[in-house]
């Protein structure tokens, strides 16, 4: 499950946050200080970041994006007529969204959801079904099980279960059609994941190796280089596309 860590004092806004994240399969995590929120980050896949800019946080949240500028981060504030200035640094200095306390309640969960780093992989990816030649229902629904899986170690049996047919069942269907078999694509995914924290600055690949929990940063490099020909560092300049661009070019079929 991916997170968003929220600093900010008002209990209805992390309520209203949960409310509206909830079928996002998000979890929202209170952070007692903007030191706790990056601690988060280090330690968790994140969907996004809520800061109470108007809680003197307005430079730790700039070093924030600096480090971290694929993860967006909102401003979500009981904001006063006199705050112009404030709103115009917040838009120049790279926050995805402003959020007004008491008005933008209601809709909050669905804005941040929108454009969250899950939404935006989401997007990265939006044609690869078509080009990894997913056309099936089964197919289909297996690939939307690997995405929101992303975080996490998946089989192929993991995969099955969630959708309550037989493993073999499943493994043969998604590779039918001349599609990778589905172990493959799930490492795929996984790679292409670890592209996009990897262009985050403040990310490691040890970190990211601990995130995405794999068994350690020798393990995520062996990966990286079956699926996309890279290094773990070089993941970060491939990018997501171009992590499909490398698996699509010869490297959808294992050896074994």
């Amino acid at each position: 499950m991916e997170v968003v860590p929220v600093y900010h004092a008002d209990p209805d806004v992390r309520g209203a946050l949960r409310r509206g994240l909830r079928s996002a399969r998000t979890l929202v995590v209170r952070c007692r200080s903007m030191d706790h929120v990056e601690q988060v980050l280090q330690e968790n896949l994140v969907n996004a970041v809520v800061v109470d800019i108007r809680a003197g946080a307005i430079e730790a949240t700039f070093h924030l994006i600096e480090r971290y500028p694929r993860v967006p981060v909102f401003a979500y504030s009981a904001f006063r007529p006199e705050d112009g200035r404030l709103l115009a640094a917040c838009s120049a200095g790279g926050l995805r969204g402003i959020l007004v306390d008491g008005i933008d309640d209601p809709i909050a969960g669905e804005v941040i959801a929108s454009r969250s780093t899950a939404g935006e992989r989401r997007s990265l990816l939006a044609d690869a079904p078509r080009r990894l030649r997913l056309s099936e229902p089964v197919q289909l629904r297996a690939w939307h099980e690997v995405l929101i899986r992303v975080g996490t170690p998946t089989s192929t049996s993991d995969v099955a279960h969630a959708l309550g047919l037989a493993r073999e069942h499943v493994s043969r269907e998604f590779a039918s059609g001349g599609a990778p078999n589905l172990k493959r694509v799930i490492d795929l995914v996984r790679i292409a994941c670890a592209a996009h924290l990897m262009a985050n600055p403040g990310y490691s690949v040890a970190t990211v190796a601990r995130i995405l929990g794999y068994s350690s940063s020798s393990h995520l490099a062996s990966c990286a280089r079956r699926i996309a020909g890279v290094s773990a560092l070089g993941l970060a300049e491939l990018g997501t596309r171009g992590v499909l661009n490398r698996f699509l070019g010869d490297r959808t079929r294992s050896r074994l």
